[in-house]
């Protein structure tokens, strides 16, 4: 199927536009997968990754869910620190 706008075919993104999926947010994925994880085992190291591949994802890939990647890692470490210090002193 082709547009009126010439041979291209339909769903085709004139002027190089690049098309976005959802293997284009995979670092931001990777990074709420940590977060999570991060609450429960070793928040220091797996928040603090995720942490990184949020702000990578963020700043050289511009990934749409960088941001709350970033969000949930951060909470993950906080909490993982929190949740870690409160069982620690029971």
């Amino acid at each position: 199927m082709t547009t009126q706008y010439g041979n291209q075919p339909a769903g085709h993104h004139p002027h190089g536009a690049s098309q976005r999926t959802a293997t284009g947010n995979v670092l931001s994925i990777i990074a709420m997968v940590l977060g999570v994880i991060s609450l429960l085992f070793l928040p220091i190291v797996f928040g603090v990754i995720g942490l990184v591949l949020g702000i990578v994802a963020k700043t050289v890939r511009h990934e749409r869910l960088a941001v709350p990647a970033i969000v949930v890692s951060a909470v993950g470490l906080i909490g993982g620190m929190v949740l870690g210090a409160l069982l620690a002193g029971s």
